[in-house]
């Protein structure tokens, strides 16, 4: 898709809270916390022009985690209390959710009138959401009703994003790729098959105009061995515009997602690791990205970190100073392959 716009240096959205945000949280006062919110977005924006990011986003510093965009938005769905391993705070969907409002377009509104570099948001997916929140006996008939019916919210605040401005919006869905290993994962309230129809009816824009990229992140790690026709249905059933694939490990299955990917859509490659602070050797990730343009035309592809560095607010992966040398990283990365031709 090299007759449009590719954005080169990219990230998954969440950025790591500044402290002055997370104190302004915790002394509870409304006012003081939107206006740190504010403040914190502004920072992060700058943040991103200097590090010459080809995408801005507001850090999610808004918001709780990278579900929150939705979850905190819509009826139907209750917080039980609970927190899972992962930090997540445990939701259950008691009714179909119905929207309060539009999803995020202040905040499209407020990265817009910062920058005239592309701005981003990212949302959770609509499959993603309805496996992790459907109950039997909650309330909603299926899990799949359940899906359908946050991929029309979902759909809906995305033409509304791009109607505002935003040229790439990413949906995270983290179960996906478990689903596509030869011995795939239980998938949970939703099967891999209605998993893709569901994210499929979100990803389905009426009108797009030049430019705008819908991303589908299917996951944080490749399984060990890829099952390639399961990988290649993925790709064919939902009809995202750009894929943004793990990276960062070097191993045979990540070139196996890479290979199954049709060649009319745009790749991220999550080349740098945001899990762990030590900055990788640039002549390991340039072979590996070498190994890509084998299979991937390089001019239909982009680079970024291999996850969201505060998925979940409370709990960075690195720090703010690590997170600004792995960024950088990236930058440095991208120059390595394309010049200043972006």
């Amino acid at each position: 898709m090299a007759d449009t716009f590719n954005y080169r240096i990219d990230h998954h959205g969440s950025l790591v809270r500044p402290a002055g945000l997370t104190a302004a949280r915790a002394a509870g006062d409304p006012r003081a916390r939107a206006a740190a919110e504010r403040g914190a977005v502004e920072e992060a924006v700058a943040l991103q022009r200097r590090l010459r990011s080809t995408v801005v986003t507001d850090g999610d510093f808004p918001r709780e985690d990278f579900r929150s965009a939705v979850l905190d938005s819509v009826t139907g769905l209750r917080r039980t209390g609970r927190t899972g391993s992962d930090g997540l705070a445990d939701w259950v969907a008691e009714s179909l959710p119905k929207t309060d409002g539009p999803l995020l377009t202040d905040w499209a509104d407020v990265l817009t009138g910062l920058t005239v570099i592309a701005p981003k948001v990212s949302l959770p997916s609509p499959a993603y959401l309805a496996a992790t929140t459907y109950r039997p006996g909650a309330g909603v008939a299926s899990a799949r009703e359940l899906g359908e019916a946050l991929a029309e919210i979902v759909r809906t605040a995305t033409a509304l994003l791009v109607a505002r401005g935003v040229r790439l919006v990413q949906l995270s869905n983290p179960l996906l790729l478990d689903q596509l290993a030869v011995d795939p994962a239980a998938p949970g309230a939703l099967s891999f098959e209605d998993a893709l129809a569901v994210d499929a009816l979100a990803v389905r824009l009426d009108e797009r105009p030049e430019g705008v990229r819908i991303a589908m992140a299917p996951g944080w790690a490749a399984p060990d061995t890829v099952d390639r026709a399961r990988a290649e249905r993925l790709y064919a059933e939902v009809g995202a515009d750009r894929w943004v694939l793990p990276f960062d490990r070097g191993t045979p299955a990540e070139l196996d997602l890479l290979r199954a990917l049709p060649e009319d859509r745009d790749v991220c490659l999550g080349v740098v690791d945001a899990t762990v602070p030590d900055l990788e050797d640039i002549d390991t990730v340039m072979t590996r990205i070498d190994a890509a343009g084998e299979i991937k035309d390089l001019e239909d592809a982009a680079v970024s970190p291999s996850r969201g560095f505060a998925d979940v607010a409370s709990r960075p992966l690195l720090t703010a100073e690590e997170q600004r040398r792995k960024l950088v990283l990236v930058e440095t990365l991208a120059r390595y392959v394309w010049g200043n031709e972006f």
